[in-house]
């Protein structure tokens, strides 16, 4: 069973809706019993940094999360849910992520050009790193993703597994171990969203 961590930040339904059409069992979990039974922890998240770690704190859910990613339980962050994998964000202010990748969370004003607009939305190509990560094993390079977003992971080389070009070399998915991070939606990205979706749906329990 997959759990899709419910805490009250971003649209969950289209995300369940994609696992559902692959054949995945899904379940919406705002509770940490539930979430700790799962075979699989998709953290997903659309808004503000800050307030989405402190609601994954007041819940109790942040500690639950490190604890089963720490066990191998295979984790996936989408949008913010892979920016709140890293250690700290600089989006208005410092906050503390979950620190399962290590690096930060910076904006793109001062990275990009200035006549590209912010936030970044729309699809873009992946460029895949010299080891391809198995998340990927059933897309090619270039294919392309839909991104949303005005923040992204940086000082993250050694956990960076694909990049995109927005004016400028942005990070497009993450992995340490099991953990796995995709800054842009799978479930908005058509059959090569689908795709890295099955994918992890496949991973299996790291034994630590």
């Amino acid at each position: 069973m997959i759990a899709v961590v419910d805490y009250g930040v971003g649209n969950l339904y289209s995300l369940a809706s994609s696992l559902k059409s692959i054949g995945a069992d899904v379940c919406l979990a705002g509770e940490k019993d539930i979430i700790k039974k799962a075979d699989k922890i998709i953290l997903p998240g659309v808004g503000a940094f800050a307030d989405a770690a402190q609601k994954l704190r007041n819940t109790g859910l942040d500690e639950v999360i490190i604890e089963q990613a720490k066990k191998g339980v295979p984790l996936m962050g989408i949008c913010l849910g892979m920016q709140l994998l890293f250690e700290k964000s600089f989006e208005y202010g410092e906050h503390e992520g979950l620190g399962l990748i290590k690096g930060s969370v910076i904006s793109m004003h001062g990275v990009i050009p200035k006549e590209l607009k912010i936030p970044h939305i729309g699809w873009n190509a992946l460029h895949f790193t010299e080891n391809k990560s198995d998340i990927f094993k059933y897309i090619n390079e270039n294919d392309c993703v839909y991104f949303v977003h005005s923040f992204f992971g940086t000082d993250c080389t050694e956990s960076t597994i694909a990049t995109t070009e927005y004016g400028a070399e942005i990070t497009a998915a993450v992995q340490n171990g099991n953990v796995y991070g995709c800054q842009f939606h799978p479930e908005k990205s058509g059959k090569v969203g689908l795709e890295i979706l099955r994918a992890f749906c496949e991973k299996e329990d790291v034994q630590c």
